[in-house]
């Protein structure tokens, strides 16, 4: 007996994939960027220069759109495009981060934006490098590894709110390896007499279960890298270590476990000098 064979239909690819405008010089898409002008300082970790990114499709249809990003030679850019598919009426964002080099001189520069015709200048003000007691503050950072999730800069950027970590923090990559280090290279030698330390501690995730349990504070001339403070068996989220002042190269935390013997987790790493 025979089976009856049951016929194909070929259909077309226009009904089984929703209708999407493709952004052109017809389309209505309005660019906005906040805050404006946006302040920078020419330090290579200092929280500014953070610029909000937004498209709005005003159309009758949703669309895909592509905003080209240039900007100033003076200005580096973390990106220079932002491609977006933009339902109706709904501002779409991303981030935009400028920095500049440092000893870059005061003065106002353009990032440009634009999606087909429409076109946005936003003004970007250099700043000169503000006085600053906390010497790290700003200040390159280095560390064995960062966790994807977190910047590298985490720990010297001068938020110390242990609740915003997820967003202003630094943790390792290597779950359960150590030692783990995270610190600071002076441009020049520079005069340091106090490190503080501040580790993950929240009413939420409290140091005695998240934060750095046996870590050595250094510092370093030359070639020459000191211990200037021993930490075991720590529970505290805040640590303070005073010595004579020095005039070091570099500063580090040189971290050989963690309360759950997971990850190093810092928020903050701060030195003042005399």
């Amino acid at each position: 007996m025979k089976r009856a064979r049951t016929a194909l239909l070929a259909v077309p690819l226009a009904l089984l994939v929703p209708t999407v405008a493709v952004a052109s010089s017809n389309n209505q898409v309005e660019i906005s960027a906040t805050p404006q002008p946006v302040e920078v300082v020419p330090l290579p970790c200092f929280p500014s220069g953070k610029l909000t990114l937004g498209m709005t499709n005003t159309g009758r249809k949703p669309t895909v759109a592509d905003m080209r990003i240039t900007g100033d030679s003076s200005l580096t850019l973390s990106r220079h495009q932002f491609s977006s598919y933009l339902p109706v009426d709904q501002l779409v964002k991303a981030p935009l981060e400028i920095t500049v080099p440092r000893g870059t001189a005061p003065a106002t520069h353009n990032v440009d934006l634009s999606v087909g015709r429409e076109h946005l200048s936003v003004p970007v003000t250099i700043k000169p490098v503000p006085a600053r007691d906390n010497l790290l503050l700003g200040e390159q950072a280095v560390a064995s590894s960062t966790n994807g999730d977190m910047k590298l800069c985490g720990g010297v950027d001068g938020n110390t709110d242990s609740a915003q970590w997820g967003a202003s923090g630094w943790h390792d990559a290597t779950k359960g390896v150590f030692p783990d280090t995270y610190g600071v290279d002076f441009v020049q030698p520079t005069t340091v007499s106090r490190i503080v330390v501040q580790t993950l501690d929240s009413a939420k995730y409290p140091a005695a279960v998240m934060g750095i349990r046996d870590f050595d504070v250094q510092v370093r001339t030359g070639s020459t890298w000191t211990t200037v403070g021993e930490f075991r068996d720590n529970v505290q989220g805040l640590l303070t270590v005073t010595f004579a002042p020095v005039a070091v190269d570099a500063v580090q935390l040189v971290i050989h476990d963690s309360n759950d013997h997971g990850y190093s987790r810092i928020i903050e790493l701060e030195a003042y000098g005399n």
